[in-house]
């Protein structure tokens, strides 16, 4: 069997408490092993029409392509944006015992 691929997927928010508490419930519910919360950040989009300019919190956390659906699930749920930012990307190459890690906090 071939070991499941790692992921880090990016949202972002508009608080540190919200950040905190997606980038907490993901651990909590096993949908990812981790998270690292960066900000502020500024984000410019196209949003209704408008080119907008916010102060943001950037969420990356780590998972499973197994578990994907589920952590997407949850920040859909959790998110506070009527369209999150959920982008997720491919570990191409990581410490074993890391990405081991990984596998490990995010099996339920």
């Amino acid at each position: 069997m071939q070991e499941p691929t790692v992921l880090t997927v990016l949202t972002t928010t508009d608080t540190p408490g919200k950040a905190d508490a997606l980038a907490r419930g993901a651990v909590d519910a096993r949908v990812a092993a981790c998270a690292q919360i960066n900000g502020p950040v500024t984000s410019v989009y196209r949003w209704d029409g408008a080119i907008e300019t916010a102060r943001e919190w950037q969420v990356l956390l780590k998972t499973t392509t197994e578990r994907y659906e589920a952590l997407e699930s949850y920040l859909t749920r959790a998110h506070n944006y009527d369209t999150p930012e959920i982008i997720a990307t491919p570990v191409t190459r990581g410490s074993a015992a890391y990405l081991a890690w990984v596998t490990q906090e995010t099996t339920e």
